[in-house]
């Protein structure tokens, strides 16, 4: 049985694709970007429609969970499989991903925070510090994932 997050996922996976990266509703005009991850208990591909910033070459994701006390399950499978890929609008791209600490971590949430005041909501709803995590393009060609 699917979940109603999964259906929710899957809708806006399929209007990502279909409408070159855009898509609307709840993310009308929001940065999204495909992150494909693979499970880390199961080993099962995964794929999560998130926000992200661009900054330079990288793109960053937050790992917010709407504010929840806990890391969403994409994190923990980027920590056990950091060479991913992501498709941002009609292209993919083979990514390696890492943690932002510090001063650097707190520069750019506070500035997702501006551009999307939802993120700071997001903090204060938390004790957890939420990980800011930098996508960075590898070398490798990334392999076709449109299914």
């Amino acid at each position: 049985m699917t979940s109603q997050a999964e259906q929710f996922n899957q809708r806006n996976i399929d209007e990502f694709r279909a409408s070159h990266g855009r898509v609307g509703g709840n993310f009308a005009g929001a940065p999204l970007l495909l992150l494909h991850t693979v499970g880390a208990r199961s080993g099962q591909p995964r794929i999560n429609p998130v926000m992200y910033l661009a900054d330079g070459d990288r793109y960053l994701v937050f790992a917010s969970k709407a504010g929840s006390d806990s890391n969403p399950d994409w994190y923990w499978n980027l920590r056990a499989n950091p060479d991913t890929t992501i498709e941002v609008g009609d292209e993919t791209i083979a990514v390696r991903a890492t943690d932002l600490t510090g001063a650097e971590r707190d520069e750019k949430y506070r500035t997702q925070s501006e551009r999307f005041p939802g993120f700071a909501g997001y903090q204060q709803k938390t004790s957890r510090t939420i990980p800011v995590i930098a996508l960075t393009r590898r070398d490798a060609p990334a392999p076709d994932v449109h299914q």
